[in-house]
């Protein structure tokens, strides 16, 4: 099934994991999105295990569903342990980081509306809660 990133606003569009997590090892960076609509984006994020989350607040609201591993999660003032099956919602400006990853960290990340459609940063004139780069 289809890996690519989907652009348009078809009916139906299918993808495997395997495929994604090929391609996502193959940029070299810890996020991959494949979808992305105006309301929402969809991504594959993998954090190695003792890796270090260098993610900052994002200004959508945002879904992680731990698809493997283990870790924990501070979201705010509240810590939390994941694993595979943990679904965690991150409300918008939300300070959050996973940290103490035990196992390597695959995670499906669900924006809304998508990543980056809020608001700019205009001091760096990168998106707010873009990495640098």
């Amino acid at each position: 099934m289809a890996a690519g990133r989907m652009l348009g606003c078809r009916a139906v569009e299918a993808f495997e994991l395997a495929e994604l997590l090929r391609t996502r090892a193959a940029s070299g960076r810890l996020y991959h999105e494949f979808i992305r609509t105006h309301d929402l984006s969809v991504g594959l994020y993998v954090l190695p295990a003792g890796a270090v989350d260098p993610q900052g607040p994002h200004t959508e609201d945002e879904v992680y569903h731990v698809v493997s591993g283990r870790a924990h999660i501070r979201v705010g003032n509240e810590d939390l342990p994941v694993q595979a099956g943990s679904t965690v919602f991150v409300g918008a400006d939300v300070e959050h980081r996973f940290h103490d990853i035990e196992e390597e960290l695959v995670v499906l990340v669900v924006f809304g509306p998508a990543e980056y459609t809020h608001r700019v940063d205009h001091q760096s004139g990168r998106p707010h809660g873009a990495a640098a780069g």
